[in-house]
């Protein structure tokens, strides 16, 4: 079983920047679709960004396109995400997540099979 680790969470002030980092424990990670999800208080789990298992295709949540970008290093076994711009709604638990037997980028919940514990990201007005 895959265990993922997320890490470079933390508060920071409306337009800044942050970047998270997803490790993941198996090779086999590296033949996935990985992607990043977030879930505020009261809110449902958010899909991000998500890229296929090479990295050269992502996709994106509406509310973050033009200033997040997934990216993966397979050689590492990780997989970041570079968020600019930052607005205080962005504030959440931010996970990793992988789907395993998945190649291709895909932004259905059900497929991700393996979970990060979450970062938290606080960005202040």
């Amino acid at each position: 079983q895959v265990q993922l680790v997320e890490s470079g969470g933390g508060l920071v002030q409306a337009g800044g920047s942050l970047r998270l980092s997803c490790a993941a424990s198996e090779r086999t990670f590296s033949r996935t679709a990985v992607g990043w999800f977030r879930q505020a208080p009261g809110k449902e789990r958010e899909f991000v960004a998500g890229c296929n298992w090479s990295g050269d295709i992502t996709t994106y949540g509406d509310s973050v396109k033009g200033r997040f970008t997934i990216s993966r290093n397979n050689a590492k076994n990780t997989v970041y995400l570079q968020m600019n711009s930052l607005k205080p709604e962005d504030t959440a638990v931010y996970y990793c997540a992988s789907a395993p037997g998945i190649l291709g980028v895909t932004t259905t919940v059900s497929l991700y099979a393996y979970w990060g514990q979450g970062t938290q990201v606080t960005v202040s007005s």
